[in-house]
């Protein structure tokens, strides 16, 4: 399972900081930032279940950082369909 997040986090320094703690406190959890992005998204994928985002969110927050998850959104021909069904 993949959970993808926003987040505030902007520099290099500041996410490889946060994904030692990610790696050391999560050990199922495999993490990485795309900072170029502009939500500064963090991805995580579980190699054992699912994931709880609560823990991840309160991470960060206690690190001066905010996270939020991001919504799945429908697959663009899904998303095309809606519209038409209006």
């Amino acid at each position: 399972m993949v959970e993808v997040f926003k987040t505030n986090v902007s520099s290099p320094d500041q996410a490889n900081r946060l994904l030692v703690q990610i790696h050391n406190t999560f050990i199922h959890y495999r993490a990485n930032f795309d900072l170029w992005d502009c939500d500064h998204i963090l991805r995580v994928k579980s190699t054992n279940g699912s994931i709880q985002p609560l823990p991840l969110i309160l991470l960060l927050k206690k690190n001066g950082f905010r996270a939020e998850v991001l919504p799945d959104d429908p697959p663009v021909a899904g998303r095309q369909q809606m519209l038409l069904s209006r």
